[in-house]
Formats: C-alpha cells, sequence, structure tokens
C-alpha cells in the first residue's frame, strides 16, 4: 500500500458547491484514494509515506474540461497539434470528457461506423492515459438508423457517453428524442449543442430543441461559438434542470450573464467548464483556470465556487468519484497558489482579481504527474515533494 501526506495546506476548496472550503492543512492518500483531512496530526503518522510540504499554498480537486473533441492518443487533428492533453495537465486538468470525436479524419456517419468510433475511443482512452490524464472518451456521435439494441451493445463495451446532438445527421427533436430515452435507459449521460453551427454539417439549436430533446448536459449555453439569446438562455435555466455549461470557446457576454443569472437564483451548482476545444478557435491548456477567472473577476462569483464548477459540479453530473476533495475519493488533487507579481496572497484571491493562480503540482490516483507547471506563472509558493 503506498502512502501520500500532503501537509502544510493553507486552504482546501473541497470541489462541493455547498461546503466549499474545509478545514484543516493535511490530506492523507493511501493507494489512489483521500482517506482523511484534517490537522497537523496526521502528519506525524507519516511513516513510510511520501510526503508533499505544500507550503501554505492552496489545494482543489483536479480540474476536469467538460468538453473535448478527442481523436485516438493526444494529438488534436483539428489543430495538428501533438500533447494538447499533456498541456492540459500542466493547467491543473485531470479529467476530460468527450463531447464526440468529431474530428477524426474521415469520421464514419453510418450506424455501424459511429458505433465503432465511439468503442475504440473510448477503448484507447482506457488502455492509455496520456500523461495519466483521465480521458473519458468516445462520445457516441447520433446518426439517423440507430435502434435501442445499439446503445445495450454500446453499453456492454464500455461506452457511456453520448456526444454533443447536433453533430451527426441526427439534429431534431422528433429524432434525437427517441434515441435520448434509449440512452437514460442503458445508463448514458447525454450531451446536446446548443446555439449555432460549429462545422459543417451540424445545425442550429434552440431552446425550443433542447428542452423536447431532455438531455443532461446543455452543452456550450455559451455558444460553441455562436450562442443563443439571452431570451433563449432564460427559458433553459427556468424550465429544466440541466447542467449549464461555459465554454472557454464561447460568448463571453453570454458567460457572464448565465453565471450572473445563476448565482441569483441559487443555480450555481448546475454550472460546469468546459473549453470546447480542439476546435476552430485553437487549443487552450490554461481554458478552465481562465474559465474559473472570467467568472470570478468579472462576474462577481466567489473564487471558491468556480473552482467547484470547475470540479465537483461536472463529477456529480457524469456520475464520478472524483473531483471532491472527501474520504473515498480518488486522490486527483492541483496544489497552486497566486503567481509571482499578482496583487493577491493566495490562489483564490489570484482567481478573484482575474490572475491565472500558479499551478506547483497535479497529483492523479495518488500519484505526482506535474512538478511545477511548465504553462502556468511560477508559484509564489512552490510546493515540495520531501
Amino acid at each position: 500500500m503506498s502512502k501520500l501526506i500532503i501537509t502544510n495546506i493553507g486552504t482546501i476548496v473541497s470541489g462541493d458547491c455547498a461546503n466549499p472550503i474545509l478545514k484543516g492543512d493535511t490530506i492523507v492518500v493511501e493507494d489512489n484514494l483521500i482517506v482523511a483531512i484534517g490537522g497537523k496530526e496526521l502528519a506525524e503518522k507519516a511513516e513510510g509515506a511520501k510526503v508533499i510540504d505544500a507550503g501554505g499554498a492552496t489545494v482543489t480537486p483536479g480540474l476536469f474540461d467538460s468538453h473535448v473533441h478527442t481523436t485516438i492518443g493526444d494529438f488534436a487533428q483539428r489543430q495538428s497539434t501533438l500533447n494538447y492533453i499533456d498541456s492540459a495537465l500542466h493547467g491543473g486538468v485531470t479529467t476530460m470528457i468527450s463531447a464526440g470525436e468529431a474530428h477524426m479524419p474521415g469520421r464514419p456517419k453510418d450506424p455501424a461506423g459511429t458505433k465503432a468510433l465511439a468503442i475504440l475511443a473510448h477503448k484507447s482512452y482506457e488502455n492509455a492515459r496520456p500523461s495519466g490524464v483521465k480521458v473519458h472518451g468516445g462520445g457516441l456521435i447520433l446518426e439517423k438508423g440507430l435502434v435501442e439494441k445499439d446503445f445495450a451493445e454500446l453499453k456492454e463495451q464500455g461506452v457511456w457517453i453520448v456526444g454533443e446532438i447536433g453533430l451527426g445527421s441526427v439534429k431534431s427533436p422528433a429524432e434525437a428524442a427517441p434515441m435520448v430515452e434509449w440512452a437514460h435507459k442503458y445508463g448514458f449521460k447525454v450531451q446536446m449543442h446548443t446555439g449555432g453551427t460549429s462545422i459543417p454539417g451540424s445545425s442550429t439549436v434552440t431552446a425550443a430543441d433542447v428542452i423536447a430533446t431532455k438531455p443532461d448536459v446543455v452543452s456550450h449555453i455559451n455558444g460553441g461559438p455562436t450562442a443563443i439569446s439571452l431570451q433563449e438562455v432564460d427559458r433553459i435555466m427556468d424550465e429544466t434542470e440541466f447542467a449549464l455549461e461555459i465554454v472557454q470557446c464561447g460568448n463571453p457576454k453570454v458567460a457572464d450573464y448565465v453565471a450572473r443569472r445563476a448565482q441569483e437564483k441559487g443555480m450555481l451548482g448546475r454550472i460546469i467548464f468546459g473549453n470546447d476545444a480542439p476546435s476552430g478557435t485553437g487549443l487552450i491548456p490554461l481554458g478552465i483556470l481562465r474559465n474559473m477567472c472570467q467568472i470570478a473577476s468579472v462576474s462577481g462569483i466567489a473564487p471558491e465556487q468556480t473552482l467547484c464548477m470547475a470540479t465537483g459540479n461536472t463529477a456529480k453530473v457524469y456520475g464520478l468519484n472524483t473531483g471532491v476533495i472527501a474520504a473515498g475519493k480518488e486522490a486527483d488533487l492541483v496544489i497552486m497558489d497566486a503567481p509571482l507579481g499578482s496583487v493577491a496572497e493566495d490562489a483564490l484571491g489570484a482567481i478573484a482579481a482575474g490572475d491565472i493562480p500558479g499551478v506547483s503540482i497535479v497529483i492523479i490516483d495518488g500519484v505526482v504527474k506535474v512538478n511545477k507547471s511548465r504553462n502556468t506563472p511560477p508559484a509564489t509558493r512552490q510546493a515540495k515533494v520531501m
């Protein structure tokens, strides 16, 4: 049994919107799970353990990117870029969710082909995690001709995500809604494109379309990249309980509107963060951190709540045992601090000020994967593996 102790923590952000800040300065990990959170007395039982001195910095759950158009491996065909997943890891991202392998060269658009692609992508990322990142690949793109039996067969192969509806030939609620019912019957989580067209062959999706189709996630409610109107946003927020995804490659004005309105209506627990990349907008390794900074510094949301949007909220939507710092959760953790030169004194203050925090250590399943980020500014207090 391997043991890891992180001590001398300044602030622990839980990832849980209902209780975002935890008491204590020490976290104990055994194998891949968090087993205890508390005071320095836990560190006194460190015999045989690897110890990390956080140096007064902030510890958060590993960040999620809820909207990634993966293909196979750590290569982005849309932007002809290698190692974009590894770069995201250096931005604190430890989990990625496929929104559909839409950019796969020669993507098959028949039922057998779209199933095969989902199975291939799912199993490929299960067998080989790029840089250790938990990539949940194989977002099934809905194509005409799929039947209920297909969803049962996909579930047997481990596929459990429907990529954003609207990327394939199935576009209208009349076509999509029955498939969504089948997907939910077999335990799938379902995303739906919202807003204007994004790639050739995709379609414009309105609030009425989303409401009639009943997905789990309103993909890029702030546009991917073109947003629906604010009146349409209001309909989705008021008439549904679906998760509301804000993406970096979207409309910043609508992102601000959604965040402010969610706070007014007590809906912060519905907001999740993604990049919507690789896309025409590019690749943004620090995109999730940028979302957090924008929503905290511009929209006036508490920085610890924006961290929950980037972690525990997404884990809850997708039913994953990570994204929250609590006993029994997978030990995916980030140690971060105010960057050198910031007006802030800690990571939360930096996020509130709009400064990208400095990431010093990223941990996945209790194993250090990054020891000083190559992409964020340097942390004022660099955590140290003792």
